[in-house]
């Protein structure tokens, strides 16, 4: 902490305009604010309720009311224009997460007094002192891929690491600010909630810090990784290891489902819902639009009654824990990745749920419909992508604009109606795009098999005189 307090101390950016808060999470003996520090900091003790770095990053913003939330570990020393680098792109756009480049060095000790580090800093040798240092390879790699994450679409999340992350105030609250639950990679789940609301990462290079030694994600991957996994999964449904168990239900779903039941026959809904629910992709949650107020208890008619397809409706799903029933249409979850409105009466093959997610990802787009679908009820489905509509409502765009917007920024996708949906008369299942390379991949293992039999044939021939090659063919004639 004291370097690190030292290097701010020796910023670019101008003292008065900062706020320093350190957070004391249980610390013993406790801390004290070393003599060498910025004008303006205070030392303040995080709630004795909970602990763990979420909880003390959340208590150190709720102690302030600065317009930007910076986050700087207490092992990292800052170069002289790091907060300035972060600041400049705060001043152009309020929907921006900075992450500064993170450099490790060998040891947490440099041999450096709290004095020398300032002055190193001040004149620009800390590099000279600290060394090169490496970097968090797979970050470099993501960069180097999606040319500083301008291609990175909506995996950009990944990279935003805690050690020296930048964000608005308001889209730190809007994004619900730190998980205190999270004890680890709390600032990963922070990343991806930022997306969510539509935030542009932007990684500052000119924003050095160099992390005093190694961290324990590091030092300790796979512990680190295996205690980590299921606060991840729960949490973000982007996490990969989570896309490999589709068959579980989540804190937080894959997919929303929105469907309009209001004026329609209980056979149209539950052959709708059934089949979203049967589907290849277990993580969604469906909330079913209804008239759910004339549901009453007491004497009413049977089939005669008025209400019969919201009563049939209501009693065919209100044991399902993923259906829930809504009197109007739910504003979007910021949290889930995709909003999905379907028509009741659109009977989804299996893997709609996936071929419609999968589109969205692999093209990047905001938005997927089906081609020659029409608007409102005659549209069968719509995929919309949170963070893309979330980005549309950010800009300002109104209802009837967010669609154009949401295509010229992260595009429009259009795909074929038997994709998704099963014609009429059709059954559920479709042959697979390659079932031809298949069939003759089958035919030649057949070929193959029936080979290797009359090869194990003629050697039992040979070894038993003919003695158990009629026994065999009476086997196989039998």
């Amino acid at each position: 902490m004291d370097l690190t307090l030292a290097s701010l101390a020796a910023q670019s950016y101008p003292g008065h305009l900062m706020e320093v808060v350190v957070v004391d999470d249980g610390s013993e003996p406790a801390l004290v604010l070393p003599p060498i520090r910025p004008e303006n900091t205070r030392l303040v003790t995080a709630p004795a309720h909970g602990w763990g770095p979420g909880h003390a990053v959340q208590a150190g913003v709720e102690a302030t009311e600065a317009p930007v939330v910076m986050r700087l570990d207490a092992d990292m020393v800052a170069d002289r224009e790091h907060v300035e680098a972060h600041l400049r792109w705060h001043h152009l756009a309020d929907y921006l997460a900075v992450t500064g480049r993170v450099v490790f060095t060998d040891a947490p000790d440099t041999g450096l007094t709290a004095t020398g580090m300032r002055d190193r800093v001040e004149d620009g040798s800390a590099a000279d002192f600290l060394g090169p240092g490496n970097t968090m390879e797979w970050v470099s790699e993501v960069l180097e891929s999606t040319d500083g994450l301008r291609t990175a679409g909506h995996r950009a999340w990944e990279v935003f690491t805690g050690a020296t992350a930048s964000v608005r105030r308001e889209l730190f609250e809007s994004a619900g600010g730190m998980d205190p639950a999270m004890a680890m990679g709390e600032d990963s789940e922070l990343g991806y909630r930022l997306s969510q609301r539509g935030a542009v990462f932007v990684p500052e290079p000119v924003a050095v810090g160099w992390h005093l030694g190694c961290p324990t994600t590091e030092r300790r991957g796979a512990a680190a990784v295996r205690f980590g996994r299921p606060f991840k999964e729960n949490r973000i449904p982007r996490q990969g290891s989570r896309r490999d168990s589709p068959r579980r239900t989540w804190q937080v779903p894959f997919v929303d489902v929105v469907v309009d039941t209001v004026g329609r026959r209980f056979d149209d809904v539950s052959e709708t819902v059934d089949a979203l629910l049967g589907g290849d992709t277990a993580d969604i949650r469906v909330r079913l639009v209804g008239e759910w107020g004339r549901v009453t208890p007491g004497r009413h008619g049977t089939v005669d009654d008025p209400a019969v397809d919201v009563r049939l409706v209501h009693e065919n799903y209100r044991c399902e824990p993923r259906v829930e029933f809504v009197e109007s249409e739910p504003a979007p979850d910021p949290d889930v990745p995709f909003r999905l409105m379907v028509s009741p009466g659109s009977l989804s093959r299996p893997g709609a749920v996936r071929a419609l997610t999968g589109a969205a990802d692999r093209e990047g787009a905001g938005l997927v419909l089906l081609r020659s679908a029409g608007r409102g009820r005659g549209e069968a489905l719509r995929l919309e992508r949170t963070a893309a509509f979330a980005r549309a409502r950010h800009l300002g765009a109104g209802a009837g604009e967010r669609d154009a917007l949401v295509a010229q920024l992260w595009g429009l996708h259009l795909m074929d109606r038997d994709e998704v949906l099963i014609a009429h008369g059709e059954s559920g299942e479709r042959p697979p795009k390659d079932w031809h390379k298949k069939m003759l991949k089958a035919e030649r293992n057949e070929e193959r098999w029936r080979m290797e039999a009359e090869r194990w044939e003629r050697r039992i021939r040979a070894l038993t005189g003919g003695r158990l090659s009629r026994l065999l063919l009476a086997v196989r004639r039998g």
